[in-house]
């Protein structure tokens, strides 16, 4: 094309854009309704929400809802939810909660030493350069991803929530996050510096040493020293001892104990229609992850109907599913309801808006991407036995949507839910081999499969 020169917005730009629009009687309808009401109520759908309706043909019975405040640990709540729904279902409970603060505590621990290790790998890169850039953005945010939780319990185990309980900065997490990035920002300065004086790979390791010393210790006035050894003692539904949860446990004895689950049989799924992830192959994301000997996240690409599939079998068998989406477009999150119908915004304007763009060219375009996990515990099916609406358990507390859950329409599965974890036995041979065996092609860190759950 030709050289384009860049033109600025005339006066008579604006008189034609403000002729149009008070000739245009439904703009100045949409205009009184949008300013007196807002957008998401005035582009409102009352039949379509009407539409999302109660009662699934497959369901869990998960226990009280949670509540992850003001903190963006959606993924560690929805990752502890599908876990305590083994224990309660195991042994009878009434109700029954992991700690949250617990995992929160050794996340950030081993964020800041993959943070620091990915700072010495790099001191050799501009410090303005995107990757140095990237790195320093969000060292040790609050987001994350399940193979980021699986390296967690695989390492640390799990404790009830009576052993480690909510702090103020568990339950509000900016001010510690604000103060520990200052903290490893700084780190990254005094790494950089050595690093371009002339010292070697040992002195910089010995530093990185005593700041992951530094961050436990930060991390113990905001949090409490997490427990090596704790006292348990549950009862039923019955008010009778559970005989295996009373005792004496450390985290990880308690996890084999009260979950049991086999951490390696779950993997993750995505579905990401962009040309560059063609589906049926093995994904990775340079640089993300949090547990270093952990070795980062893997997934496997797949289309939405496989994913729906799977996730109906693994609720048929009576398990929950993990799964992360966009839950802020198209959603009445007072109404709890995710419905792409329930809301008509291109009607609203009059010119595609919301259909601007197809689910690949948004997360080509960054319109689009994985803000939050949330756990499907239930499902309702059409005579075909093909999903219509799903049952979804969040972690806003009970006072939320239809206390404490969502509803989903399987339209919106298809537009906006980009991963589920699901037991592996329920793939195919040829997707098993892909991902067990497939050399994963690695993603820049700044992909949109790159994104961490961290809705709050």
């Amino acid at each position: 094309m030709e050289d384009f020169t860049a033109a600025a917005v005339t006066a008579d730009d604006i008189a034609d854009a403000r002729e149009a629009f008070e000739a245009d009687v439904t703009a100045k309808i949409a205009k009184n309704a949008v300013t007196s009401a807002g957008l998401r109520r005035a582009a409102r759908v009352p039949e379509a929400v009407a539409a999302n309706t109660l009662g699934f043909d497959i369901e869990v019975r998960q226990g009280k809802r949670t509540d992850q405040k003001r903190s963006g640990r959606c993924w560690m709540f929805a990752s502890l939810n599908t876990m305590r729904y083994r224990t309660i279902k195991k042994y009878n409970l009434k109700n029954f909660e992991l700690s949250q603060a617990y995992p929160l505590f050794y996340d950030k621990l081993e964020k800041a030493n993959w943070f620091l290790c990915n700072i010495i790998d790099t001191v050799a890169e501009p410090l303005d350069g995107r990757l140095v850039s990237y790195l320093l953005t969000d060292p040790v945010g609050d987001g994350g991803q399940w193979d980021m939780f699986r390296a967690l319990v695989k390492k640390y185990g799990v404790v009830p929530k009576e052993a480690m309980p909510e702090t103020a900065c568990s339950e509000n997490t900016r001010e510690m996050d604000t103060y520990l990035t200052r903290y490893l920002r700084g780190c990254a300065k005094r790494l950089r510096e050595t690093a371009a004086a002339g010292a070697g790979a040992e002195d910089l390791d010995a530093m990185r040493e005593e700041m992951v010393g530094e961050v436990w210790h930060l991390l113990c006035v905001c949090l409490g020293q997490p427990p090596v050894r704790f006292e348990v003692r549950l009862r039923d539904k019955d008010d009778k001892p559970v005989e295996a949860l009373t005792g004496t446990f450390t985290p990880q004895e308690f996890f084999q104990a009260a979950v049991g689950m086999e951490l390696d049989d779950y993997v993750s799924l995505i579905s990401a229609p962009t040309a560059d992830k063609p589906y049926g192959h093995t994904y990775t994301v340079d640089r993300l992850g949090n547990v270093v000997e952990a070795h980062g996240v893997r997934y496997l690409n797949l289309p939405p109907e496989r994913l729906k599939e799977i996730a109906v079998a693994q609720l048929r068998d009576d398990l929950p599913v993990w799964f992360g989406c966009d839950v802020a477009q198209s959603f009445l999150r007072e109404e709890g309801i995710m419905d792409t119908a329930a809301l008509d915004v291109d009607a609203l304007f009059g010119f595609p808006v919301e259909g601007a763009l197809t689910k690949a060219e948004r997360l080509d375009y960054g319109e689009s991407l994985m803000t939050h996990a949330m756990v499907l515990e239930g499902v309702r099916l059409d005579a075909a036995g093909r999903p219509v609406s799903w049952k979804v358990e969040n972690s806003w507390g009970d006072d939320h949507g239809r206390d404490g859950y969502d509803t989903m329409s399987d339209p919106w599965f298809d537009e906006y839910v980009y991963q589920v974890v699901v037991d592996k036995k329920y793939l195919t041979d040829a997707e098993r081999a892909a991902y067990e065996t497939e050399e994963p092609r690695v993603l820049a860190p700044w992909d949109p499969m790159g994104s961490l759950a961290r809705c709050r």
